[in-house]
């Protein structure tokens, strides 16, 4: 299994999981919409801790790689 093409798709769930809570959190001055403003800031901040979480799953795929190419080398 290749560690960063999984964080990339980790990426973009989270990218899309952002999102769709960015647009319901826009849609709160609706009066017809039933939004939860607190529901959403949790979804949002879960939301940016993955896409750090796979942007250092990526860093660290890549040190690794760079690690054993010094050691090959």
């Amino acid at each position: 299994m290749n560690p960063i093409s999984t964080a990339q798709y980790g990426l973009f769930a989270a990218s899309q999981r952002f999102e769709a809570s960015a647009q319901r959190t826009a849609m709160a001055g609706n009066p017809n919409a039933d939004i939860d403003l607190a529901v959403e800031a949790v979804e949002q901040i879960s939301a940016s801790n993955a896409f750090k979480a796979n942007i250092a799953v990526i860093k660290t795929a890549d040190d690794m790689q760079q690690t054993l190419l010094d050691i090959l080398a």
